[in-house]
């Protein structure tokens, strides 16, 4: 499990304002930091898709939903507990984020990754990173690397080596909204 050159590599990508492809603790994803508009709007345009239809923010423990959900329901961190499957939650007033990751009705998507990988690298970047499949919009999205499109790999600053070879297909996480202490399943 050595991805400390992965690491290096990422923080100085994602520092200067760049796109990496990482695998994530679901499937291999397009990521950038979640504070920089700029850098948003390149995954927006790489993936060819709206920007109305928002990304999702990976953050690396509960304590950090605090620093980027203006109020959240300490309740969500229970039910995340009793989850086994990676879940993403939409939280309503995101603060502290590109504005462009904010959805019109001010909810973000936001998961607590459980790789080690990302983890690491989200506490040494001390900031949140987008994750979106790394497949263009409308596109089916790839079950491990090798099926990741060039035109991806080509569009980003820096990809990742650790976990290339696995063949195992990955699964989206489940996204739940979160309102008023209750989970409302959008994709199981």
């Amino acid at each position: 499990m050595n991805f400390e050159k992965d690491i290096l590599h990422c923080l100085e990508v994602l520092r200067s304002g760049g796109l990496i492809l990482y695998p994530t603790d679901t499937i291999w994803g397009i990521g950038c930091d979640a504070t920089n508009p700029v850098a948003v709007e390149e995954i927006y345009r790489l993936k060819k898709r709206p920007d109305m239809k928002s990304l999702i923010v990976l953050v690396a423990t509960e304590k950090d939903i605090l620093q980027y959900v203006s109020e959240p329901d300490l309740a969500v961190f229970d039910h995340l507990k009793s989850v086994k499957k990676p879940t993403t939650v939409i939280y309503k007033g995101a603060i502290n984020v590109a504005s462009n990751l904010i959805s019109q009705d001010g909810t973000v998507a936001i998961r607590i990754c459980r790789d080690e990988f990302c983890k690491q690298l989200i506490k040494r970047f001390r900031k949140p990173i987008v994750s979106t499949s790394a497949n263009i919009s409308d596109q089916p999205f790839p079950k491990n690397f090798s099926e990741i499109v060039e035109q991806i790999t080509s569009g980003v600053d820096y990809i990742v080596q650790y976990r290339q070879d696995e063949t195992t297909d990955a699964e989206p996480s489940a996204l739940i909204k979160w309102e008023r202490g209750k989970a409302t399943v959008l994709r199981p």
